[in-house]
C-alpha cells in the first residue's frame, strides 16, 4: 500500500495538460470518456480528479466482482450498488461486458451524478458504447506524457532531448529511469497489444512482433500493405486488420498523403508512426545513445510528429494531417490543415534545408513552412 501510495504521488507531481479540458466538462450532463494505451496514466489522472471530490467513488472494471455489480443491471442494482455520490469513475471499463448500457441508464436515471469511465483500448470500449452513449459522452485522448508537461524551461529539454527520443516518454520510465529497458520491455510484451488479441480472439502473437517489428524498420518511409504481407508471411488483409488494431490500441497511428494535383502527387501510400519512441526502440531492442545510431533522422521525426499529436490532443486541436510526396521525390513529412490554410513542416536533425521544395512552393503558394531541427522545436510541442 505504502508502494502504491508514493506512486501515486510522485505521478500527480506531473500536471497532465489535459486535465482542465476534462475538467471543464465535468457535471455537463454527460459521461465522461478517457481513452489511452496502457500505463500512460489514466488511473493517476482520474485519482486526481477524485482527489477534489471526497464524495466519489473507485471502481475498476480488472476487479471480478466490479465487473458482476457492473454488468447488466437496472438502474436501482446500479443505483445501490454505487450509492449516493456525485462522482464515479470506472476505471478500464473495456473489461466490462455491455457497460455502454450501463452507462446509458447512469447518464439517463441520474443527471446528477457525473459518470468517468477509462479504456485501454478504443475498438473495444467503442465498439460497447458509442451507440448506447450517441450524444451522452464527452470522449478524451490522454497520449503517453509530452515534453511540456515534464519540462517547462527548453534549456532543461535540450539537456535530455536525446534521452527522451531514445527512451520515450512513458510516465514510469521518466520517472524511473534506472529500470527503463526492463518496464519498456514489461510494456511492450505484456500490456501493449495485449487487448488486440483478447479483442479478436487473435492465435498468432507471433504474427504482430514481426509486423510490429517492420513497421518499426520502416519509421518516415512510405509503407506498402503487400510488402509488409510478403515479409511477414501473411496476406494483406489480414496485416490491414491488424494495422488497424494497433491503431485502435494507441500504439500507431498513421498519416495519409496530400494529394490535390493527381498528377505529380503519391496519393495511394501512408506513412505509420509509433506514439513513443521508447516503445519503438524496445521493439527493436535498440536503446544505443544517439551518436552510434544509423536512425536518428527517422527516431527525429517519429518524436516530433508524435509530440505534435500529443500537443493536438491534449489542446484539443483537429487538423486534417498529411505527409506530402511527388513522383519526382519531392517531399515534406508533416502538413496540418486547418480552416483551408496548410502548414508545412519538415523535421531535419542535422541538415539546414533554408527553403520549401520548388514543386510545393508552386502548387501550394499561400502555405506556410518551417524547418523543425534540434536547435528550434520546443515552440512546435508547446504552442497552443
Amino acid at each position: 500500500m505504502v508502494t502504491l501510495v508514493n506512486k501515486i504521488t510522485k505521478f500527480m507531481l506531473i500536471q497532465r495538460l489535459i486535465l482542465p479540458r476534462i475538467q471543464s466538462r465535468l457535471f455537463g450532463g454527460k459521461a465522461i470518456v478517457i481513452y489511452g494505451a496502457r500505463r500512460v496514466g489514466k488511473t493517476t489522472l482520474v485519482r486526481q480528479i477524485l482527489n477534489k471530490f471526497p464524495d466519489s467513488v473507485y471502481l475498476s472494471g480488472d476487479e471480478p466482482d466490479i465487473r458482476e455489480a457492473l454488468t447488466n443491471k437496472t438502474s436501482t442494482e446500479l443505483n445501490h450498488f454505487i450509492g449516493n455520490v456525485k462522482l464515479a469513475v470506472i476505471d478500464e471499463a473495456q473489461r466490462i461486458p455491455n457497460i455502454g448500457l450501463t452507462l446509458k441508464l447512469l447518464v439517463d436515471t441520474y443527471p446528477s451524478l457525473q459518470v468517468i469511465a477509462t479504456g485501454s483500448s478504443s475498438f473495444d470500449l467503442s465498439n460497447k458504447i458509442n451507440e448506447p452513449l450517441t450524444g451522452r459522452a464527452f470522449e478524451f485522448f490522454l497520449p503517453p506524457l509530452s515534453l511540456p508537461e515534464i519540462h517547462h524551461d527548453p534549456m532543461e529539454t535540450d539537456r535530455l532531448l536525446e534521452a527522451r527520443m531514445v527512451w520515450g516518454l512513458y510516465p514510469e520510465i521518466v520517472i524511473r529511469p534506472q529500470t527503463a529497458k526492463e518496464t519498456l520491455g514489461t510494456i511492450y510484451k505484456n500490456y501493449l497489444y495485449k487487448d488486440a488479441l483478447e479483442f479478436q480472439a487473435l492465435r498468432r502473437p507471433e504474427l504482430i512482433e514481426k509486423l510490429l517489428v517492420a513497421l518499426a524498420l520502416q519509421i518516415g518511409n512510405e509503407v506498402s500493405f503487400r510488402e509488409l504481407a510478403t515479409l511477414v508471411e501473411a496476406d494483406k488483409k489480414t496485416i490491414e486488420s491488424y494495422i488497424r488494431l494497433l491503431e485502435l490500441a494507441f500504439v500507431i497511428f498513421r498519416l495519409p498523403p496530400l494529394s490535390r494535383n493527381l498528377r505529380k502527387e503519391i496519393n495511394a501510400s501512408r506513412k505509420i508512426y509509433f506514439w513513443d519512441n521508447g516503445i519503438r526502440n524496445a521493439i527493436i531492442n535498440n536503446f544505443n545513445p544517439l551518436a552510434i545510431r544509423s536512425d536518428v533522422g527517422a527516431l527525429w521525426e517519429n518524436f516530433v510528429i508524435a509530440e505534435r499529436m500529443k500537443r493536438n490532443s491534449n489542446t484539443g486541436h483537429t487538423p486534417n494531417v498529411y505527409f506530402w510526396r511527388t513522383w519526382s521525390k519531392q517531399e515534406i513529412d508533416y502538413i496540418e490543415e486547418e480552416g483551408g490554410h496548410f502548414a508545412a513542416f519538415e523535421m531535419k536533425w542535422q541538415k539546414m534545408p533554408k527553403r520549401p521544395p520548388a514543386l510545393w512552393k508552386k502548387t501550394y503558394p499561400d502555405a506556410s513552412w518551417q524547418l523543425i531541427n534540434k536547435k528550434q522545436y520546443f515552440e512546435f510541442f508547446s504552442s497552443s
